[in-house]
């Protein structure tokens, strides 16, 4: 892969990632930090829902094309540019006297940034060869990380130093500068064509991917997607209020997680996208997701063990590091299962599979470490991990008479 190639796609996944925490945990702690209730704290994690329901409107971005930048390229500049405009729009909120407008623009920035990652993934799934989704879908998730590590705890330091609209206002600025990246990114060549009505669009990319493996094996492929990450999943939503019932401080904790976690994840996704040079995109799946059952255990004895912070540094590096592996993998994998004259539809449809196993299927894990225990609770995160490992060796493929055939 050429260097304007990986540069782009870095650039651009950090584009992806720049807006989550802006909606969801950075929000949540300038609404702290601003004296909100709780109560209106939690609501607002109803802002990221468009990022599961993506999907829906995925069939536009494949049917119609804007009358620049090419078919995937115009969709990604133009939310880019409005993006930037509605995390400003924020910016200029007070959450101590204007919650309606605030939510109202976390929404959009939420239903915009899910349409970015619509019209970024179909390019990826356009402009990659076989050969190069690995390491590609590497590159663009650590960009993505690498986001994070900037909206997280780079936004909390700085708010500090330049308080909460400052930030917001700069953090905009940046998502204007990386629509240069855009501008200057490949056209894939050879795009199949789009659908030729809006039917089309909704119907066949759905019709498509049944058709192209059966129903049974489709199901299978659905399921995997949803469930591979489910056990790492269970654990890093419950990490945080269970290393703060084991008696870490906070400070103790968001150093941790929000310093060494982070860049722990970098540090698995680029070693993710550098083992799958040398393995399979298969291979890679039930290597990474074998690993991802360590950090479970390393929380398990955590949890019998009671407060050890070498431990928990421990348990807490190796989630974030096996977390970005098995990333980079699975994108790998759902980069090659689209059909690219609907890959805005078909990646949109597994993409939010991942955000439903990540927001909904973890959902239980209060109810659970308190009726188990979190010993319990942890062991039920390592079998949470055999679902997916057990629809992998189910999962066939796209047949490659689907791949690019008119229609």
């Amino acid at each position: 892969m050429n260097a304007r190639r990986s540069t782009t796609l870095f650039v651009l996944g950090a584009s992806s990632g720049l807006p989550l925490f802006l909606t969801s945990k950075t929000l949540q702690a300038w609404m702290t930090n601003a004296g909100t209730d709780i109560r209106s704290i939690g609501l607002f994690s109803l802002a990221s829902l468009p990022y599961s329901l993506k999907f829906l409107w995925a069939p536009l971005l494949d049917r119609y094309r804007l009358p620049f930048g090419g078919r995937r390229r115009g969709w990604i500049l133009a939310s880019q540019i409005l993006l930037a405009l509605a995390v400003a729009a924020m910016a200029c909120t007070d959450p101590r006297t204007a919650l309606a407008p605030l939510a109202a623009a976390a929404v959009l920035v939420a239903f915009l940034s899910a349409t970015q990652d619509i019209a970024f993934e179909a390019w990826r799934v356009d402009v990659l060869p076989p050969e190069s989704r690995g390491s590609g879908a590497s590159i663009a998730v650590l960009g993505y990380r690498a986001a994070l590590l900037l909206t997280g705890a780079g936004a909390l330091v700085w708010s500090q130093r330049i308080g909460w609209r400052t930030t917001y206002l700069l953090l905009a600025l940046l998502q204007v500068l990386l629509g240069v990246a855009t501008l200057l990114a490949p056209e894939p060549e050879g795009t199949a064509r789009a659908p030729s009505s809006l039917r089309d669009a909704v119907v066949q990319p759905f019709a498509a991917f049944v058709r192209s493996r059966g129903f049974g094996a489709a199901a299978i492929a659905l399921g995997f997607v949803a469930t591979f990450k489910w056990g790492v999943y269970l654990v890093s939503s419950a990490s945080t209020p269970f290393l703060l019932a084991q008696g870490y401080s906070n400070a103790e904790v968001g150093t941790v997680l929000g310093g060494a976690g982070l860049v722990a994840t970098l540090a698995g996704t680029a070693a993710g996208g550098f083992a799958m040079t040398r393995l399979s995109v298969r291979a890679a799946l039930w290597a990474f997701g074998g690993l991802q059952g360590i950090c479970g255990l390393l929380f398990w004895a955590l949890a019998l063990q009671g407060r050890n912070p070498s431990l928990m540094a421990a348990a807490v590096v190796s989630e974030n590091f096996f977390v970005g592996m098995g990333s980079a993998a699975l994108v790998a994998w759902m980069l090659g299962e689209c059909d690219p004259r609907f890959s805005a539809t078909q990646f949109a449809l597994l993409s939010s599979l991942m955000a439903f196993s990540r927001d909904v299927l973890t959902a239980p894990w209060g109810w659970l470490s308190k009726a188990l225990g979190w010993p319990g609770f942890f062991l039920v995160s390592l079998a949470a991990c055999l679902p997916g490992l057990l629809l992998l060796a189910l999962a066939g493929g796209r047949r490659p008479d689907s791949a690019t055939s008119g229609g």
